[in-house]
Formats: C-alpha cells, structure tokens, sequence
C-alpha cells in the first residue's frame, strides 16, 4: 500500500513538472513578494553585514551564474527563490533588504516589488546562527516592519498600506539551521521534546507577527531531510548513511507547521497558505534519481560533508546530475525541480493548495 502511494506521488510530480515545461507563461504575478528565511533562499544578504562567517560570495559557487559570478548565493547557479519567483514571470529575484538600504535612491520604488530578508545560517530561534553574526527570523521580520513603515510615508495612511501588503507573496524557508545546532550541541540545555515545542511556538509567534504587519499570502517551505546531507552523513553517521535523529526533527517539524497553520488561518478571515512537505518532496525525488535525471544523491559537487565549498575544493562537472552542491545546499537542478514541485503537486506534498492554485498562476 505505502509502495502504491509512492508511486503515485512520484507519477503526479513527474507529469506535473512535464506540464509546467511546456506551459505557457504564466499570469501576472503579484504585486510584490517578500521572502524571509536562511540560506535556501538568501540571494546575497550576507554579503552586507560585516564580520558574518556564513557566506558564499567567492568561487566556486555561482560557477553557473550569469558570468560566472559568486552572488553570495549557496548554489552554483540559481537558488530555491530565484525559481519560484521566475514561475511567477519575474525576471529576476527581489533583491537583499540590506542592499536596498544601501540604496536610497531606488529605496521607496522597489520595496513595492519586494525584498529579500533571508540569511544564510539564520533560524527561527533568535540565538540561532549567532555566533556566524547572521539575522534571525525575528530581526527579519523588523526590517519587514521597516518596509511597512516607509510604504506608509508613501501612501499616506495604513489602509492603504494594508491593501497593498494584502496581495504580496510571503515566501517562507527555515528551521533547519535550528535543528543541526541542537543536534551538535552537546550539553543539550533542553530535552527534545522542549525544544520542539519552543521552535514551534516561537515560528508560530513570528507567522502572527507578519500577519498582524498586513501579510495575508504564505508560502511556507519545511526543513528538507537534513538527516542525509553529506555534513550529516559525515558528521552523525561517519558511514554515509542518514541520521535517523536529524531525519525524525525533520518530519516532526513539518506536522506541526502544518497544524499550527491550519489552527491560526481558522481564527481569521483573510488569511490564505500553502506549505510544502520539503521533506517528502526531496525523498521522493531522490527515491527514483534517475527519473529526475539525478545519478549522486548522496555527495557534495564541491566540498565535501567536512569542508564547504570554496576556491579550493574540488567540484564536479556534471552539476546537474547532483542533489548536492556543497555540505548542505541544493543544486540549481534540484531548486529547480522542488520550485516546480511547489507549484503543481497536490496532498500530501503540498497542503491545503499549492503554489499556482494559491497565487492563481495559470500553467
């Protein structure tokens, strides 16, 4: 029976993602979108805040970018956000909050077509990635406040304000950073059982957060199996096997992100989601590789589980046939095929809608 169902998952996203190729462009997208999170969908933060330890803007990442260029994106090309908002006809992905910042002059006009909040390393609990001097959920979600603010000045009152953030995209993507600092902690301040229970209820804290900022639109993505990253196979296994206890987390996590937005969308009115299973999507694409045209599954293309990719490691020529492009990043490939995913499969690995039915994007 579980054989049948698999199957039948794995058939669905295949002729799904057959069709998106060969659809038509899609329909205009929405008005902005602002994507919050960690390093499956920073395009660049990073870049901007000194002494950060978490960066990717040097060779060999963005091996595939445009000239070759190291965007501080962890991927050899296109990240996870860069294609999901091309399914939505942008050409190119909203820049980093921080860059426009540094840019006042084009400030007010773009933070109408979105921002970039995510930071590779960052999580849902605040101390989360601190000591690499990245930005958590929470102070994320405060430079959000800070659009909000100058959309205002702009509009002259909150009103308006609330219908333009209305009809905006909130692209969520975190967790799992959360959960390897756990697991490589050794004294453990808390049991497993607490500590799901405060990531849960500090993410759901932060969804309420965005939606009492005027966010209605959420797309949420899950942690993916981290259990079997090459740094966890590495590092908790030592034998290029999963590890169960990062596996499990993983799962758990998407259960109760699944509920508590189902429960929080029910106590209002306005409020539309759709979350992705990233952990069952990824198995079901590396449970037939060879389908998705994926050969290593298991492997960095550039590094290894121990190191992560730079100037010095070795990398892999062919890219595309790779999940893995370092310790814990996809590939352009593999965003590719999970953005298509998050766009046109049904339960139970998009729930309660996917990404084209949420957004009424036509394919």
């Amino acid at each position: 029976m579980a054989k049948t169902c698999f199957h039948g998952v794995l058939v669905s996203i295949a002729v799904t993602s057959l069709l998106l190729l060969q659809a038509e462009a899609p329909s205009p997208p929405p008005p902005a979108v602002y994507i919050f999170g960690d390093s499956t969908l920073d395009v660049g933060t990073n870049n901007f805040i000194p002494e950060c330890a978490a960066r990717a803007d040097f060779y060999f990442n963005g091996i595939d970018f445009p000239y070759s260029k190291p965007t501080g994106r962890f991927s050899n090309g296109l990240n996870t956000a860069d294609q999901i908002v091309r399914l939505l006809g942008l050409k190119k992905s909203p820049p980093p909050f921080l860059y426009l910042v540094n840019d006042p002059s084009n400030f007010q006009k773009n933070i109408l077509q979105g921002a970039n909040f995510a930071s590779g390393g960052s999580g849902i609990l605040r101390d989360t990635g601190k000591a690499k001097r990245v930005i958590p959920l929470e102070e994320q979600i405060q430079q959000f406040s800070t659009i909000r603010s100058n959309i205002t000045n702009m509009t002259g009152s909150e009103e308006a304000t609330d219908k333009i953030l209305s009809k905006a995209f909130i692209l969520i993507s975190i967790g799992s950073n959360d959960m390897f600092e756990y697991l490589l902690d050794l004294s453990k301040p808390m049991s497993l059982a607490e500590f799901n229970a405060t990531l849960i209820s500090t993410y759901e804290y932060h969804i309420k957060t965005l939606y009492e900022l005027g966010a209605r639109t959420f797309g949420i993505l899950t942690v993916p199996p981290i259990g079997c990253t090459p740094f966890a196979r590495a590092v908790f296994t030592g034998n290029n096997s999963c590890s169960e206890p990062a596996q499990a987390m993983a799962v758990q996590f998407y259960f109760d992100v699944a509920s508590s937005l189902e429960q929080f969308s029910s106590t209002v009115q306005d409020m539309k989601y759709s979350v992705g299973n990233t952990f069952l999507m990824t198995s079901v694409l590396t449970g037939d590789k060879l389908a998705f045209g994926l050969k290593n599954i298991a492997a960095a293309c550039c590094g290894n589980g121990t190191y992560g990719c730079n100037q010095t490691a070795s990398f892999c020529s062919n890219r595309d046939e790779y999940l893995f492009w370092d310790q814990f990043h996809p590939t352009q490939r593999a965003s590719e095929l999970v953005a298509l995913t998050l766009f046109g499969a049904a339960e139970p690995i998009m729930v309660p809608l996917n990404f084209s039915q949420l957004l009424g994007v036509n394919i």
